[in-house]
């Protein structure tokens, strides 16, 4: 294992994130508190709870995720994107390092990203509505698998992506919609049919649901479905990776 490659592209990786800190960090975290100001104080006052939970703090997990999705993917694609589009790639190819350290560099570096961010949002929630969490050791094992799934598929996406416009496709026109129908707002138990059976056909439910779950003890899926889906995430964008780096997919053309 070339720990030496890998902590040099994880730091890399971590400065550049520095230096775009109000676009990765905090633009994410004020279209949060708009999120919570609007659902959770303004609209939230005028609903009832949801699953036996003020419905302030029932949209916090769901909000997390929200953000984290969209983020885990972007940061990921974009670090691996970046070295094709500057051509630098071929050094990172030809260097002394294997394709699952490669992996392992970007996606921890985007991974961590994804949590710092999540906690910071958890943190900011916190000023607008009282927040419990039953499983804090859970909590977190379950946001740093979501994280590393999403992760994953960024990365997968930044080597399929042959421009920057290609690099938005997945997470603005597929994630996030599908976070917004996935029970970030709401329970599926609330809704009827046959958009609750339609909603249940959505993989990121079970993410948003599971992670829920976590905070308040309260599920709208079974918990060992939710936990099955996080390890598909991971399990497939893993794969289409190691095809990729075997073939040389857009990476050595």
């Amino acid at each position: 294992m070339n720990v030496h490659g890998i902590k040099a592209i994880y730091r890399f990786e971590m400065a550049r994130w520095g230096r775009t800190l109000w676009q990765s960090l905090v633009a994410p975290v004020i279209t949060t508190s708009l999120y919570f100001l609007v659902f959770g104080s303004a609209i939230g006052s005028r609903m009832s709870a949801m699953a036996g939970v003020d419905y302030g703090s029932f949209i916090v997990p769901g909000l997390i995720l929200l953000s984290v999705l969209t983020q885990a993917i972007m940061n990921a694609s974009f670090g691996i994107y970046f070295p094709k589009f500057t051509g630098t790639i071929y050094e990172l190819l030809s260097a002394p390092i294997s394709p699952l350290e490669t992996v392992i560099a970007y996606v921890g570096a985007a991974a961590t990203k994804a949590v710092i961010l999540a906690l910071v949002t958890l943190a900011t929630a916190t000023l607008f509505v009282t927040v419990t969490i039953d499983h804090p050791l859970l909590m977190l094992l379950f946001l740093a698998a979501i994280a590393i799934g999403f992760c994953l598929l960024g990365f997968a996406i930044g080597i399929w992506a042959q421009n920057f416009e290609q690099l938005q496709v997945v997470p603005l026109l597929v994630v996030t919609p599908l976070t917004f129908l996935g029970g970030v707002f709401y329970s599926v138990t609330s809704i009827g049919e046959p958009w609750r059976t339609v909603t249940h056909l959505n993989p990121i439910l079970y993410l948003v649901s599971g992670y829920r779950w976590t905070f308040f003890g309260i599920t709208d899926v079974p918990l060992w479905t939710s936990v099955a889906v996080m390890a598909a995430a991971i399990a497939l964008p893993m794969t289409i990776i190691t095809i990729m780096f075997r073939t040389g997919y857009r990476l050595k053309t």
